[in-house]
């Protein structure tokens, strides 16, 4: 029995109790959640619903627990009924109850833990957008792997998801970088407030290559040509970097449309309209303060220059526009200033900030080596890349590693623990279950042990304590993805994998054997924990799809 299906099965009961004593089934809810007790000890779920309805309908908490406890105690699958404290629901379910979950499980496959818990939400998911002046860095890679996982978290719970990366081609960061690609050209050391490491010249010689007449134009001509051919072979490494990091973009969105498309002049309109805008000293500035702001925002310079804030208004409603009801933006910890002005834009636009645009702040990453922190890059210079991280520990681990951790909180990353197959190292603690039991499923298949007919499965078999709390860990699967992507948190994944998942498995693989011994006979309790085994490969390979995450057969 799944957690959902017992929650029907106590609002059976809830309906059936109010017919008797002739309550208002007007107060019933049309659904209910049961929970897993903090305390195991204390049953396999726990219902708060006597506690919900008792006021509505006038019958103190206990009493309806009590009468709710009778009802459902009489249910196909309920063991026991107990109440605690002022009205809780202590529920077990009996062995066949509880051990179907294995068949659903697997019969569900690919689509177990999925749900609709965020359908109809249309949400812009943007991350990375990185300026194309260099290789992605450490603090672009964690948003790589955390806003991948997010995007595939909210798609797994129903939503309809946008993601995009946002770059400019334009602008005095580019400029610095097409000054430092002619200055490597030259032979000449990069400018004072350029770009330095061997990339850099690497792409200066492609240039050359690719445009031999550069050699002879003058600076200004020279400098243009650079800007343009540098900054595309640099967009094209960075989306060649994150595609073999297993990320991809729904959109690559180049601010200089905003210019090209007029849409800078369209927002000022509507902020116009909205009545947010002013004059003064010639400039055009958004009155961002009427709504928390620390002060207000200039969008158009007395000079008629467009700031970057008028761009990223522009932005922000071109996304609108598009039918994104929810944008959602992850910045680095830098950033965290940005979140007040983008808040006040958003409700200068008659927009609700709280429901319409979520910023989502990113803290720093270390890469450890030998216990003290990598600064340099052999080909960046000066920062740790996607590459360089990749190169230590690979892609599996890398994205793991940046996914374990609530994104609010600073890391590191130790190279020498997570290329350790051993236990202590997250990720291949839980890649070990993915191959250990593909691997029980095809030695159980070279003895003839096969799962069998659904029909003939028999759950209430499963009734070894080990047996009991591996299941009650995958029945929590959907519950923790639901929640992962409501509070955008995919760490939550990740630990409930190593801390539920895998750690319950090893328990029940060390105390209930699944092959049958030598000539021993193969018996339906060898069937029946081989469904619990691949329910559980199932499992594993769900929730390290949803963070990217390969689920290896073998290792």
């Amino acid at each position: 029995m799944t957690p959902a299906e017992l929650a029907s099965v106590v609002l059976a009961a809830a309906h059936a109790v109010f017919e008797q004593r002739g309550l208002d089934r007007a107060a019933l809810p049309a659904s209910t959640v049961v929970e897993r007790p903090r305390n195991p000890e204390h049953g396999d779920y726990a219902s708060t619903l006597a506690l919900q309805l008792s006021k509505k309908v006038g019958v103190p908490p206990r009493e309806l627990a009590t009468a709710l406890a009778d009802e459902l105690g009489r249910a196909p699958g309920v063991k026991s009924v107990e109440i605690a404290g002022p009205g809780f629901l202590n529920i077990r379910l009996d062995a066949a109850a509880a051990g179907q979950l294995a068949r659903v499980i697997v019969e569900t496959g690919a689509e177990y833990g999925r749900s609709d818990r965020l359908a109809g939400e249309k949400i812009n998911l943007e991350f990375v957008s990185a300026n194309p002046t260099g290789p992605v860095h450490i603090g672009g890679v964690r948003w790589a792997a955390v806003g991948d996982a997010l995007s595939r978290l909210l798609r797994a719970t129903g939503a309809d998801v946008g993601t995009e990366y946002y770059f400019n081609d334009a602008g005095s960061q580019i400029d610095r970088f097409a000054r430092s690609l002619l200055a490597a050209a030259k032979g000449e050391p990069a400018p004072e407030d350029g770009y330095g490491g061997a990339y850099i010249a690497e792409i200066a010689t492609e240039v050359q290559a690719r445009r031999p007449e550069v050699r002879s134009l003058d600076d200004d001509a020279a400098q243009e040509i650079f800007r343009v051919e540098g900054v595309a072979l640099m967009f094209d490494e960075i989306r060649s970097s994150l595609r073999d990091f297993g990320v991809e973009f729904d959109t690559y969105f180049n601010e200089k449309d905003l210019h090209d498309r007029g849409e800078l002049d369209l927002a000022l309109a509507r902020l116009r309209q909205q009545g947010h805008l002013y004059e003064s000293e010639g400039a055009t500035w958004l009155r961002t303060t009427d709504f928390g702001d620390d002060k207000d925002r200039v969008l158009r310079k007395s000079n008629g220059e467009w700031t970057y804030f008028a761009a990223d208004c522009a932005y922000y409603l071109d996304k609108r526009e598009r039918g994104f009801e929810r944008v959602v933006i992850m910045l680095g910890a830098d950033h965290h200033g940005y979140i007040g002005r983008m808040k006040a834009m958003s409700a200068c636009f008659g927009d609700d900030p709280e429901r319409n645009l979520e910023i989502l702040i990113g803290q720093l990453v270390n890469l450890l080596r030998d216990g003290a922190p990598m600064r340099m890059s052999k080909r960046a210079g000066t920062v740790i890349t996607l590459e360089d991280l990749v190169d230590a520990i690979g892609v599996d681990a890398s994205r793991y590693a940046l996914a374990r951790y609530s994104s609010d909180s600073p890391i590191d990353i130790d190279i020498e623990l997570w290329t350790r197959a051993t236990r202590d190292n997250p990720v291949y603690y839980v890649q070990y279950v993915a191959a250990r039991t593909a691997g029980v499923a095809r030695n159980a298949a070279e003895v003839g042990l096969v799962p069998g007919d659904a029909d003939a499965f028999r759950p209430e078999l499963l009734d070894h304590e080990k047996e009991n709390e591996l299941l009650k860990a995958l029945a929590q699967f959907p519950a923790v993805v639901a929640t992962a992507a409501e509070l955008r948190e995919p760490h939550r994944v990740a630990r409930y994998l190593e801390e539920s998942v895998a750690a319950s498995y090893h328990r029940f693989y060390d105390n209930c054997r699944v092959l049958p011994l030598g000539d021993e006979e193969i018996t339906d309790l060898h069937r029946a924990r081989l469904w619990l085994n691949n329910a559980t490969r199932t499992v594993i390979a769900n929730g390290l799809y949803l963070l990217g995450v390969s689920a290896p057969e073998r290792m």
